[in-house]
């Protein structure tokens, strides 16, 4: 069982997001209820986590090989679309 002080976060994330991707994250996290950004990244988190089947990352990858909404040209996951009832 968690205490309350295992919810604290000290720690801050920031990350830059295209309008697009800020779009997509906010229809996935509408269409779930969910109470705030910072909880529907988080939820992000942990099923990416989670996930099996991501393969190692080439070296020399950037940041921007890494997008949200899976347009990224180089990304190990820009071939990978969302399930048609998922999608947004």
């Amino acid at each position: 069982m968690m205490s309350t002080n295992d919810l604290t976060r000290g720690e801050r994330l920031q990350i830059m997001l295209t309008i697009e991707e800020l779009e997509t994250l906010d229809n996935w996290r509408f269409a779930r209820r969910m109470p705030s950004r910072a909880s529907a990244v988080r939820e992000l988190l942990k099923r990416g986590l989670a996930a099996e089947g991501f393969a190692q990352v080439l070296p020399g990858s950037k940041s921007e090989d890494f997008g949200v909404t899976g347009r990224s040209s180089s990304s190990p996951t820009h071939d990978r679309e969302a399930p048609k009832d998922q999608a947004e």
